[in-house]
């Protein structure tokens, strides 16, 4: 496996699905269904693999993502982010998979960087891969339909919950707590959750409102608190480790993600989950397969003020699934599940190209 950032050196998404993944695989080592190791920058996990260090220049680290990879006979390349692990010579025959976690150039567009280079580098790299995993069926589509990939080559896979990291606990009483654990960036939607926060203050007086996280729009959306007539409800915690996010979500009442687009799956939704805390979502991307089957209410339009903060008032009523129910949920999603099926695709493509 190749990735990014090891997620113990640098927290988010991908790198904690990477990270997961890694771990949940090497689980099946005893079982001799696989032999995995990974690269990444930062501190590796035990087995796996650095390219040094997260601060060294861009060709610095183009260059030492760049080392020959020696895989075995029957081996398989599973690529996790565009820009390292492509260029690295495979010493041996392997099948090579890309896991296409968002489009890459499509999020830095989003963020107001320029991504017309990225796009054209993304196009070009997936070329070389004999297989796709995504996490949804929309980023399934997406891949088809803006990268021009086979359908048939795509194959669907969740990710897995953290049920190790995050435990199920009660709601407990007292004023009622709203948590948003997000990267601060537009297209996250903080700014429509803060919009519509306002109104639910008006309903429940005492709830507070936590958002967690950092990113490149953070400066406005603190101006924007900062200007709510709900501001003194509102707080901001940064980044926190996964300790505290867990202190967070024990405190917690229910959790809101509010994306308004490119959202692979959420993963935040499912430590919710396991968490015992229902996520109030949009209708974004994959975002919905995280409560399919829990409770559809729990989904909401995209940049629909009045709607997530009407959702949310009533889930602050105690319209919304039990800690028990959510925690039930999340374990549909276990990892060595998620794994073994990983397993048997590896096994599946191994054979074809045999």
């Amino acid at each position: 496996m190749t990735g990014s950032e090891w997620f113990g050196s640098l927290p988010g998404g991908l790198n904690r699905y990477f990270e997961s993944l890694y771990l949940a695989l090497k689980a099946l080592d005893s079982t001799t269904e696989c032999n995995v190791t990974a690269a990444a920058f930062g501190e590796a996990l035990p087995g796996g693999q650095t390219w040094g260090a997260l601060d060294r220049p861009l060709p610095v680290r183009l260059a030492a993502a760049s080392t020959p990879i020696d895989v075995r006979p029957d081996g398989i390349v599973d690529r996790h982010f565009a820009l390292y692990g492509y260029t690295a010579p495979v010493r041996g025959k392997a099948v090579s998979v890309t896991h296409f976690h968002g489009p890459w150039a499509a999020e830095s567009a989003a963020s107001g960087s320029r991504a017309g280079i990225k796009f054209a580098v993304e196009k070009l790299l997936y070329r070389r891969s004999d297989a796709y995993i995504v996490l949804s069926e929309s980023f399934k589509n997406l891949l088809v339909e803006q990268y021009s990939v086979a359908p048939d080559d795509v194959r669907v896979i969740p990710p897995g919950a953290e049920l190790g990291h995050f435990r199920s606990t009660d709601i407990p009483q007292g004023p009622p707590l709203v948590v948003s654990a997000r990267r601060l960036e537009k297209r996250m939607g903080l700014d429509v959750l803060l919009a519509g926060w306002p109104s639910v203050v008006a309903e429940h007086p005492d709830a507070q409102l936590v958002i967690v996280g950092t990113g490149s729009y953070e400066v406005e959306l603190r101006r924007i608190a900062s200007e709510s007539p709900a501001a003194a409800s509102i707080t901001f915690e940064g980044r926190v480790s996964d300790e505290r996010l867990a202190q967070l979500y024990a405190l917690a009442t229910v959790t809101v993600v509010p994306s308004l687009s490119l959202e692979g799956f959420g993963l935040i939704a499912l430590e919710s989950l396991a968490s015992g805390r229902a996520p109030i979502v949009t209708n974004c991307g994959g975002l919905p397969d995280s409560v399919v089957g829990l409770d559809s209410s729990l989904v909401v339009p995209p940049g629909d003020t009045g709607m997530l903060a009407m959702r949310i008032s009533d889930a602050l009523t105690g319209n919304h699934p039990t800690p028990a129910q959510c925690r039930a949920h999340a374990e549909t999603f276990d990892w060595q599940t998620i794994a073994r099926r990983h397993v048997n695709l590896y096994s599946t493509l191994l054979e074809r190209h045999s």
